[in-house]
Parts: C-alpha cells; structure tokens; sequence
C-alpha cells in the first residue's frame, strides 16, 4: 500500500466516524476534542480560534486571517499556534458528501513540556513565523488522531490513555515541515513568546484603550519591534487584532439578548456608538442590530430543519 493509499485509507476511516453526528459542532468527552458536521457550504463565520489543531475529513474549509487566506482539506491540516480572530467559510459540503472536520485544543505549557523531555528545541530565527499554518498530512499524524477518536468508544480508557496520545500528535506536529511555526511559542525569551504574551494581554483587557508602550514595556521590546513582530504572527497590527476580538464579543453579547447596539459596544471599549455601528457594519456587512435580526433568522431557520 503506497502512502498516498493509506492516507486515504485513515481518512475514510475518520469521516466515518464523524458521520455518525448531526450537522453542527459537538464536544465530546475527551474534554479537548471537539466534532464538526456541515451539509452544505456556509456564510463567512467569525470566530477566535484557540491553539489548536484541525483535520478535515471530508470538504474543505476557506479562513481568513487578516487579508490572507488558507484553504485546507483531507490533504492537509491546519494548526493555530495562539489566539487568532480568523474568518472561516466552509467551501465544499453537500448533504451527499458533508463537511467533516475536527479540532483539538491544546495550550502552550503542552508544548514547553514536550521540549523539556524530548529536546525538541530548534534554532529558531529572531524574527517571529505566522501563528497559523497548513503542512500536508502525514500517515503517523492520521494514526495518531485516530487512535484518540478511537477512545470515544471505550470511555474507560480515555482518563488514562487520551493525555498519551495527545502528546504524541503533538509531537508528529512539532516534527512536521512547519513545527518550528508552533514550537516558537513555547521557547523561553524568544520574540514569538513576547507576542504570545501580548496577544493574552490584549484578550484579556480588550475593552480598555489599547496603549502601546505599555505592552511593549510589559514584554521588553520597543514599540516598533513589538508592532512589525506582532503582525509577522497575526497578519495584522495589535490595533486591527484588538478591533477585531471587541467586534466578535459585541456581536455574541447582542446573540445573547445584550439589549441596545449601544451598550454592547460600551461593554466592548467604544465610547461612540456612531463609531461602533460604523466600524460593526464594515466587518459584518450590516448594522448591528441588522445584523442580528439576520443571524437569528438564519439560526431560527436550521433548528426548523
């Protein structure tokens, strides 16, 4: 059996078994893991995606980090080293052959003890790689995530076997042709590190007035270093990054009956609420409140089916 044989061999294997949920995202009890399942193309879907690795099994799936794009599919996969707000669209799903997918979470503490036990450290350049990749898939990287989905089937098993395999996908990650774009995060004093710094600090505070020097001074970099490495990881200035985290939130307060387009931006960080519709509209494509009504009409519309 050559490779490209097994490949598809492990995929089929995989789709089957994500086949089996509804049409949707579903958690499973491996607390990390998670299912998804499309019958059909979507809208651009924004969202913040955690460190995490993801697979298709099926399709194929477009996103956009800042004004790049990265298409990957059952030939590829994609891995999000920190937190990036990114926009998603599933490009390739029929009810015949549905979009098929999974993500696996995992933090940068899992990272730094893989380099502690198996030396795994590189020579890794000053100037900071992109937080989001797309290698081509592997024969021993498909073994290994099918052997954690595996473990749905046998609860039991998974307290003590799942935190083993985890940690050898991640180790087929990091020896991959683009490992060192993950690895940067975790290597103690490296630029990569103090923009991983930066980008929590901006999460965390999001709603306050981004200032500048004072993250540069929290992470010992000057301003200018700060900003040019900021956007060689996220394709955007802390500026864009900090727009884009408030928007998203605003948007998923006013899902969850947040009343007022107005308070929602307050809560948000924007002291004008002309300014919030303004910079809403031209990310979502409508108004606030326009916005909402659509999206509740859509939601409304899959839980008919």
């Amino acid at each position: 059996m050559t490779e490209a044989d097994e490949i598809v061999k492990k995929q089929k294997e995989l789709a089957f078994i994500i086949d089996r949920y509804p049409e949707g995202t579903h958690a499973t009890t491996i607390s990390s893991l998670k299912f998804i399942r499309s019958d059909g193309a979507s809208q651009p879907i924004y969202s913040i995606y955690n460190p995490s690795l993801c697979i298709v099994a099926q399709g194929s799936k477009l996103i956009m980090l800042g004004q790049e794009s990265y298409r990957y599919d059952p030939a590829s996969y994609l891995v999000a080293s920190v937190h990036l707000p990114i926009t998603g669209q599933i490009i390739q799903a029929t009810p015949q052959h549905p979009y098929l997918s999974l993500q696996l979470d995992f933090s940068t503490d899992q990272i730094v003890d893989m380099i502690k036990e198996f030396n795994t450290e590189r020579n890794l350049k000053e100037t900071p790689r992109r937080g989001l990749v797309v290698s081509q898939t592997s024969p021993s990287l498909l073994e290994a995530v099918l052997r954690l989905v595996r473990l749905l089937d046998t609860p039991q098993d998974i307290p003590a076997l799942a935190p083993l395999v985890i940690r050898e996908i991640l180790y087929r990650i990091l020896q991959d042709e683009q490992g060192a774009a993950v690895l940067q995060f975790a290597v103690a004093g490296s630029n990569a590190q103090r923009i991983a710094k930066v980008i929590h600090l901006i999460n965390r505070d999001f709603a306050k007035p981004l200032r500048i020097d004072e993250l540069a001074k929290a992470v010992s970099m000057s301003a200018s270093s700060l900003h040019a490495h900021f956007k060689e990881v996220t394709a955007m200035s802390p500026l864009q990054y900090q727009k884009q985290v408030r928007l998203q939130e605003a948007r998923r307060l006013l899902l969850s009956d947040t009343p007022g387009a107005a308070n929602a931006g307050f809560q948000v960080g924007y002291d004008s609420p002309s300014q919030f519709s303004r910079e809403y509209a031209r990310m979502f494509g409508q108004p606030p409140l326009s916005d909402i009504k659509r999206l509740r009409e859509s939601l409304s519309l899959q839980d008919a089916k």
